[in-house]
């Protein structure tokens, strides 16, 4: 069974039936009911018309938890509104869904949760790692939000603040994570920027092409990270930096600067330098002053660090990093790259090694604990 099939499928289906009449927590119920039944039936017989088959099943499966259910016997006359068997309306519901999910009767972190778990196709230990929370607690969440948004209708408009958040926390869990989701993520900012005359909208698109130009050039053959420092540029995608830093400039230009929009040109600066030497770090560390002011997080300052390292040397770097709490995620890492800037292998590979035990992926585990074997390779000879 083709399972990339289905998670593009997944979110329209859903979409029409929360159309027809479905509140949401009982419409994803459905179609999880119609994602398990296509895993039994079609891989020895898969339909001409996928879509249509999941939407008469899932329809099926609505209306047949709706019977059973004697607090909404109401809903029992939709039966005879059951759409007949044949193809489905080739219509793209996902940005619509997302909007949906992004209901201003949510907070914006049980919106971004939401959807991540509802359209984006991330799992529930995903996005609690994304937020740093216990899974536990992340599921709580997810299920609130269910029951909030369960009434509403897709005239209900959405956030787009909102939206982009989760566009973007969909890119980075497809870029760098187990679940290849940042073309879509892509694609779905592309489709936003084209309806709404928004910045920031620009900006994410910007960021997003930015970030994916250098994507072939981030692993070698045999899976491991490669570190930017050390990428073949003449692998990055030199037409969508050309597309990514347009976008840009034209959002620049109306005077409205965001964080994203930072990001982006952060981004570029490095997508502009021919060798990694020849980066202006001075600039970005300028613009990472702005980001910081825009969002005042945490993982920015972090960030901030490394580029400080860079400008002002490694000794400017742990200045800047001593001012931030240890527990933050990589924290340890950078430590670890700063130290070893500055000459002190044997603590640079003590905290290699430590920041490989708290990699969230395997990936990132295996280059860690590669830096550390080499440096302590190089203390023992």
């Amino acid at each position: 069974m083709n399972e990339a099939l289905i998670r593009s499928l997944t979110p329209s289906v859903l979409a029409i039936l929360v159309r027809r009449g479905a509140d949401f927590a009982a419409a994803e119920d459905a179609v999880q009911d119609a994602l398990v039944e296509a895993v039994r039936a079609w891989p020895a017989d898969q339909p001409r018309d996928p879509k249509g088959w999941l939407v008469t099943v899932a329809w099926r499966r609505f209306l047949d938890a709706t019977r059973a259910d004697t607090a909404r016997r109401r809903r029992e006359d939709l039966a005879d509104e059951e759409p007949a068997p044949g193809p489905a309306p080739a219509v793209d519901d996902t940005l619509q869904l997302y909007f949906l999910c992004s209901h201003p009767s949510l907070t914006p972190s049980s919106a971004v949760a939401l959807t991540l778990r509802a359209v984006g196709g991330l799992t529930t230990r995903q996005i609690a790692e994304a937020y740093l929370v216990p899974e536990a607690t992340m599921a709580q969440r997810i299920s609130r939000a269910k029951r909030t948004v369960s009434a509403v209708r897709f005239d209900q408009p959405g956030d787009v603040a909102t939206v982009l958040r989760v566009l973007y926390l969909v890119f980075n869990e497809g870029y760098s994570g187990d679940i290849d989701l940042a073309a879509e993520a892509i694609r779905l900012t592309r489709q936003l920027a084209a309806g709404i005359d928004h910045p920031e909208v620009a900006g994410l698109l910007a960021l997003m092409l930015l970030h994916h130009a250098r994507r072939a050039a981030r692993t070698a053959p045999d899976g491991s990270l490669v570190p930017l420092a050390e990428q073949d540029r003449g692998r990055w995608d030199t037409g969508a930096i050309a597309e990514g830093v347009e976008i840009l400039q034209r959002a620049l230009a109306r005077d409205r600067l965001g964080e994203f929009q930072a990001q982006a040109a952060i981004a570029a600066l490095h997508a502009d330098a021919p060798t990694a030497e020849e980066t202006d770090w001075v600039q970005i560390v300028e613009w990472y002053d702005e980001l910081a002011g825009l969002t005042d997080s945490p993982v920015v300052r972090l960030n901030r660090a490394v580029a400080v390292g860079e400008a002002d040397g490694p000794r400017a770097g742990l200045a800047a990093l001593a001012e931030l709490t240890d527990s933050l995620p990589r924290h340890t890492a950078v430590a670890a790259y700063l130290h070893e800037r500055d000459g002190d292998l044997e603590t640079a590979a003590r905290l290699y090694a430590e920041a490989a035990g708290k990699a969230p992926n395997l990936a990132e585990r295996d280059h860690l604990t590669r830096q550390a074997a080499r440096l302590n390779a190089r203390l023992r000879g």
